[in-house]
């Protein structure tokens, strides 16, 4: 059995908890958690854990999945637990991944282990479908587009705004951009002409509303490349008709082939997801058990999406793979 440990019990975390019963080759040995483990409600199924007791747990976890956010937890993190663990996280500020492998990778060979970082849909498993895709079609164009779904960053970044009490955000594409990719058109489309967001938005007893919405639409990085809307709503509006999570996308690769370049090809891999939580811990399990595998062969350092082969993501051996999946 492979034994996983869950370090913080947010969305992601309470995903792993909840994928575990899925992969029969695995089990949940501890949750790690910064706040009173009392008062941290589980399904019960491992010892609830005050983070400052991790490191003595590791001769008891075989991978660690690090479930903290990208903002701030993961990068001081990942690093620290990956000196004691072979570890896996879902950092996402694309931005920033390439620091962020340099300060794992240092971190798990001092330890003698093997981490895998930015593991999920995206990056993820969109990263592979664009790698695969540039392979096969050299001469081309990359699109990537996110939504209908919500945005979990950015519906944090709203509630961070003065004079809000929660919220939540979707991104949305823009169906005219959609289509123009898929008919292979090869179109030049800035942000705001791939997508719009919308934001559903409580606001505190006696905020100012246009105030609130000023600060939301103008915000850099988040909402001022956009075409934003924010609808003001109730909790109970919120709570009644918002309450999932689901996401999803589309990435797609164009293409041409032959002497003149006269055939055109278009490539798509898309998901439509119910939780995104969820599926992205999905995703986590099948490469917890790769990291297990691999480091077993001996492998240390740090890895991503790209350095696994496939054969090391399911729990049946080559021979039947080949049978019934190649």
């Amino acid at each position: 059995m492979i034994r996983i440990g869950i370090a913080g019990y947010g969305n992601i975390g309470r995903g792993v908890e909840c994928n575990i019963k899925e992969n029969e080759d695995m089990e949940l040995v501890a949750i790690f958690t910064r706040r009173n483990p009392d008062d941290v409600k589980t399904q019960g199924l491992c010892p609830v854990v005050n983070i400052s007791e991790i490191e003595n747990w590791k001769e008891k976890i075989d991978v660690l999945i690090v479930a903290g956010g990208s903002a701030t937890d993961l990068p001081e993190q990942t690093p620290k637990y990956s000196k004691w663990f072979n570890c896996l996280d879902t950092f996402d500020t694309h931005a920033r991944i390439p620091e962020h492998f340099a300060n794992v990778d240092a971190a798990a060979k001092e330890g003698g282990n093997l981490s895998l970082i930015s593991c999920g849909w995206d990056p993820g498993m969109f990263s592979l479908a664009r790698l695969y895709a540039n392979a096969i079609l050299p001469n081309g164009n990359d699109y990537t587009f996110w939504g209908k779904g919500v945005s979990q960053g950015h519906s944090d970044a709203i509630r961070r705004v003065k004079g809000v009490k929660d919220a939540k955000q979707y991104t949305i594409p823009i169906d005219s951009a959609l289509a123009s990719v898929r008919a292979g058109d090869n179109p030049e489309l800035t942000t705001r002409q791939k997508h719009t967001r919308e934001c559903f938005v409580v606001l505190e007893e006696g905020a100012d509303a246009a105030q609130v919405e000023q600060d939301i639409v103008t915000m850099p990085n988040y909402f001022s490349d956009y075409d934003t809307t924010v609808h003001f709503i109730s909790q109970e509006e919120l709570d009644r008709d918002h309450s999932g999570i689901p996401h999803g996308g589309f990435v797609f690769r164009t293409g041409s082939t032959g002497k003149e370049n006269e055939n055109q090809h278009v490539i798509e891999y898309s998901l439509k997801l119910d939780s995104n939580p969820e599926f992205t811990t999905s995703v986590l399990m099948a490469y917890a058990r790769a990291i297990f595998r691999m480091k077993e062969e001996g492998k240390t350092g740090c890895m991503t999406v790209f350095d696994v082969a496939p054969k090391y993501l399911v729990p049946m051996d080559e021979a039947f793979i080949r049978a019934h999946m190649l």
